[in-house]
């Protein structure tokens, strides 16, 4: 439980981060970059494995960099649903997907792997 909490508080920074530095990327606060964080871990779980499976040729293709754009339209996704965020084009789209994936895998690296820990 303590791991999500950290992973949820990781996307926020992440999109807070996305925010402060990608033009056309807007949060109102704090608690709303919270929320998005979770409602992100939420969209990421259900949806982008089924958009990433049914766009697979595609990623296939452009040699997987159509996985930003799937990442830019899961962050547009949590925008939609959540009115204190907003995202305002593809290309914002994709720089918060870059921003918040970079923060995201500084924060796995930081977290070290669960199953590692498990296992010992």
């Amino acid at each position: 439980m303590i791991r999500f909490v950290l992973r949820v508080l990781i996307a926020a920074a992440g999109l807070w981060l996305a925010a402060r530095i990608v033009p056309g990327v807007t949060a109102d606060g704090w608690t709303t970059l919270i929320i998005a964080g979770f409602l992100l871990g939420i969209v990421n779980a259900i949806v982008r494995p089924v958009v990433t499976v049914l766009t697979f040729p595609l990623t296939l293709v452009t040699l997987g960099l159509f996985l930003l754009v799937v990442n830019a339209a899961m962050i547009g996704l949590v925008a939609w649903f959540l009115d204190g965020l907003a995202v305002s084009g593809l290309w914002a789209g994709v720089q918060a997907a870059i921003v918040t994936g970079i923060v995201s895998w500084i924060g796995q690296v930081l977290l070290g792997d669960a199953r590692k820990v498990e296992r010992e």
